[in-house]
């Protein structure tokens, strides 16, 4: 059943009631789930094919959930940056659509007190993170890739239990500009987080995708701040960067497009803490029977998140990185039975689990990358997260 949430209701009022199942908010629709009718773990790895293995399923499990009595079935949760790996993907047994100014409207002030932190520790540290990033610079000086993007986690343990309704009402409340989520983990605790970038939109054949690629710091004096922004639209570095992104997703995207524009010259977007260099990128899609996610799956991972080529980025990253992704770096967002939906990038997020908090951040990196440059990128893009837990 879809009813639009009013938010004088009791239920409503208590923003934890939100916080049970899947919240994802957005400036085109935003929804709220309750219970579970039907989990979903297959790997999306053939998702982008139309008659493939995991699009079938989803059908199936579509036509179920309507006999079972589910008038507008939605499918909502997670895909892993590695997406030969397990989703994070079910079917509720009913949703709510909001305005998301009326929810920050009515949102209610954080009660509870900041979390006391107990330790906190950086995944990998300093000295290995930049040398990563110096191995990586050396690789692509040799001519072997022209991108890759680079992540480091930070651990923290709490003294209580985080309150995530608490943490998530700051999290909107801090960026309010940002796509929101909470989903609720098999295993456990929750994903959480504050995206500014939009992987993939669709209603109908109209589908739209936001790729950002290039960040500067925003200043707190406006001059400066002006003058920041200014320079990453100029910088060579930031703009060839982005420019590996969107050639890419024009590529991808060209054959299953009637339609396709896709901007020369990059925008300007900020968030609370960064500027980044954004493409708005607009099509329609050539088949009837494409949706929502597997347009995404198309896409997923982007240049944005793995790096140029794909697959010898990938390749790097996994010798690189010391953890396993996971979620972190995937897709988060929903789906309809009509192709509708939307499905954004998951950074600027943690995982919480009682006591303990996993953040991550990444940084795109090219030849001419800096390696404590990018220690400072990755270190501000943490800010999000941090700032939420009083941490900045």
């Amino acid at each position: 059943m879809v009813e639009t949430l009013k938010f004088e209701n009791p239920l409503m009022a208590d923003f934890s009631a939100l916080c049970r199942g899947f919240l994802f908010t957005s400036p085109w629709r935003s929804l709220a789930t309750q219970g579970c009718y039907t989990t979903i773990t297959t790997p999306v790895a053939d998702g982008a094919v139309l008659n493939g293995d995991f699009q079938q399923q989803l059908r199936h499990h579509f036509a179920s959930a309507k006999k079972q009595g589910i008038a507008h079935p939605i499918l909502v949760g997670a895909i892993p940056f590695d997406v030969s790996q397990p989703a994070a993907l079910f079917i509720p047994e009913s949703h709510q659509t909001f305005n998301r100014d009326d929810l920050q409207a009515a949102l209610p002030v954080a009660q509870a007190p900041l979390p006391q932190i107990r330790r906190r520790a950086a995944l990998p540290g300093h000295e290995v993170f930049t040398g990563m990033v110096a191995q990586a610079v050396a690789t692509m000086q040799r001519g072997d890739l022209d991108k890759v993007v680079l992540s480091r986690l930070m651990d923290i343990v709490t003294e209580e239990p985080v309150d995530v309704a608490a943490l998530m009402q700051r999290i909107v409340a801090q960026n309010p500009n940002s796509y929101h989520f909470h989903l609720p983990l098999p295993q456990g605790g929750s994903l959480t987080g504050a995206s500014p970038e939009l992987m993939l939109r669709k209603q109908g054949r109209n589908f739209s995708s936001c790729p950002l690629a290039g960040s500067a710091r925003r200043d707190a004096d406006a001059q400066r701040d002006r003058a920041a922004g200014d320079s990453l639209m100029h910088s060579a570095k930031d703009r060839h960067e982005h420019k590996l992104v969107t050639d890419a997703m024009r590529d991808v995207l060209q054959p299953r497009s009637r339609l396709l524009s896709v901007p020369t010259t990059p925008s300007l977007l900020t968030t609370a803490t960064l500027w980044h260099l954004a493409t708005q990128i607009e099509g329609e899609a050539l088949d009837e029977r494409e949706n929502a996610l597997s347009l995404a799956c198309l896409l997923h991972p982007t240049p944005a998140l793995s790096g140029f080529p794909h697959q010898r980025a990938q390749q790097l990253i996994q010798t690189l990185e010391p953890f396993e992704r996971q979620l972190f770096g995937g897709i988060v967002g929903w789906c309809d039975e009509q192709g509708n939906g939307e499905w954004v990038v998951t950074i600027r997020c943690g995982t919480v689990h009682g006591a303990r908090v996993r953040l991550f951040a990444g940084a795109g990196i090219v030849a001419d990358s800096q390696p404590e440059s990018e220690w400072r990128e990755t270190g501000v893009k943490l800010d999000t997260m941090l700032r939420a837990f009083g941490l900045q």
